[in-house]
């Protein structure tokens, strides 16, 4: 009794200003979900759009907010230290790293709920109007039939969004699990909520799930094991463990492998790759530039993190383990995607090759390659989002002009950029942007990134990746030549929508010229981006 009563419970210190942008997009997701459930059946689709859409403006003006103040503070302090950083309780760190993955998180996730909102002018979405339903039962006929359309996937989006806000920021493993789940699980529901091809949608969402599940056992495993050699759960206090002490070699390099497996698998890297051509194929095609864009944010932004803090301490005997990872990787993509029709397949080899080239960058750790990493990651993310937004419109009609659903095999896309010249034109600048062509973010994120890794001595792997990078073109201009070189197919057009798809590619292709031709002021803003050590 005497015990308890002096002990003294210190309550944890939270920094509330650093948490606005994450809690006004949680707030927001359980808004719609409010929404969902009690607003007016007239109205509910749209209240719901405009929550999501506002939620993500309002944080990124609360990013920027912060951006400026972090970065602010860093220009008078060069000397500062982690824990003298806004922080949680040690849990959640809020760095030049956190907030510039985040503002790139919630201008794609802007973009993407754009997709994801657009209809045809048939009301045709892209997403089940009751997911629940069993595909092809008397319930889904019913539901189509009074045309009763669902709108929890933006209330998901929004939920998974938030996850990926703390995925870069967590500096505890705590942290890090519960934000891999948060940001994960409603994108497993999201990938089995296809309006058509049902069965492959929902066969989409049981293989996210289950290897996702495998790969979160790995970063368990990984977190226990560098617990066990630590005695602590917070990343910066196992980094001064590991370089103070080489007892346990092995349980570090293993626990250490094993969370960055975790981390791998969300990248779409090799040889964790394997869910990433069937998810994308099933999942409905917002969902899909959403995850093939957002994900890839997050994941890398936290593998940033985790590699400068805890793995860079044993490079010397796990680098060669990385770097062969990275090999692997693009070389999947790039030679996988060369015998892919379908262009939800093609773009996801295409995804796993970009993932190569990134990890290239993530493993060079020299001056300013994480600002690098991410000018990458906007530029992919942008022609990503468009690249599927286009997708999302090109639908089969039949000989009495009925419209169908999406045609993905690239062969039946041939002379669309003919008959259709601006959604043409647009896939065309975000396939230039994937190859790297200059005037184009793509070709700007490779330079800066291949040249990090090769001032960081990976000559030789920036010359497979340039390899690489050529051979990707072949597959990507496979479908220039169809869209522009052929004569028009006839049973396949450009959908007329509600037009909120057509914003996004507007956006997508002027981010991507912008940044392609005046890059300065984004590198030069990114070049603050720094990871503090412990």
């Amino acid at each position: 009794m005497n015990l308890l009563a002096s002990a003294v419970i210190e309550a944890p210190t939270i920094a509330w200003l650093s948490l606005v942008p994450v809690m006004i997009v949680i707030g927001g997701a359980v808004l719609a979900v409010l929404l969902e459930s009690f607003a007016p059946v007239g109205v509910r689709r749209l209240c719901v759009i405009a929550t999501s859409l506002l939620v993500t403006l309002a944080a990124a003006v609360a990013l920027i907010s912060r951006w400026m103040s972090v970065t602010g503070a860093l220009a008078h302090r060069a000397d500062i230290t982690p824990a003298e950083l806004p922080a949680v309780d040690g849990e959640y760190l809020e760095d030049p790293l956190t907030l510039g993955a985040q503002l790139v998180l919630v201008l794609v996730a802007f973009l993407a709920f754009l997709v994801m909102a657009d209809r045809t002018a048939v009301g045709d979405g892209a997403f089940a109007g009751q997911p629940s339903d069993r595909p092809g039962s008397h319930d889904e006929e019913l539901s189509d039939q009074k045309g009763y359309q669902r709108s929890e996937m933006f209330a998901l989006g929004l939920f998974s969004l938030g996850g990926m806000m703390v995925f870069p920021a967590a500096n505890s493993f705590v942290a890090l699990f519960v934000a891999l789940e948060v940001m994960s699980l409603p994108l497993y529901i999201l990938a089995a909520t296809a309006r058509r091809r049902r069965q492959l949608s929902q066969e989409a969402g049981i293989k996210y799930f289950i290897l996702g599940a495998f790969s979160s056992g790995f970063m368990l495993m990984g977190s226990a094991f560098l617990y066990g050699i630590s005695g602590t759960l917070t990343i910066s206090k196992v980094a001064d463990v590991l370089s103070t002490s080489v007892r346990t070699d092995w349980l570090a390099l293993t626990g250490i492998f094993m969370v960055m497996v975790g981390l791998l698998f969300k990248v779409g890297a090799a040889p964790f790759h394997a869910w990433t051509p069937d998810v994308y194929t099933g999942a409905p095609t917002p969902v899909t530039g959403f995850m093939a864009a957002a994900v890839k944010v997050a994941a890398f932004a936290a593998m940033l993190r985790f590699h400068s803090v805890i793995a860079a301490i044993m490079q010397w005997d796990l680098m060669p383990v990385f770097l062969a990872v990275a090999v692997l990787t693009m070389l999947v993509g790039t030679f996988a995607g060369l015998v892919q029709f379908d262009v939800k397949r093609m773009l996801a080899y295409s995804s796993i090759a970009h993932a190569g080239f990134v990890l290239l960058g993530v493993f060079s750790l020299v001056e300013g390659s994480s600002g690098h990493v991410l000018f990458y990651l906007i530029g992919y993310g942008l022609a990503t989002v468009g690249a599927f937004a286009v997708v999302s419109l090109v639908r089969s009609v039949d000989s009495e002009g009925v419209i169908g659903g999406e045609v993905t095999d690239i062969r039946r896309w041939a002379g669309l950029g003919r008959s259709n010249p601006w959604i043409g034109g647009a896939m065309l600048l975000f396939l230039l942007s994937f190859a790297g062509i200059p005037l184009t973010a793509g070709f700007i994120g490779k330079f800066v990134v291949f040249s990090d890794a090769f001032a960081a001595g990976f000559g030789w792997f920036v010359a497979v990746a340039l390899l690489c990078s050529a051979v990707t073109a072949f597959f990507y201009f496979r479908l220039v030549r169809l869209l522009f070189f052929t004569e028009p197919s006839g049973d396949v057009v450009v959908a007329r929508s509600e037009g909120l798809s057509m914003i996004a590619i507007i956006l997508s292709v002027a981010g991507t010229i912008a940044l392609g031709v005046f890059p300065s002021p984004v590198l030069s803003l990114l070049n603050q981006v720094v990871i503090l050590l412990p």
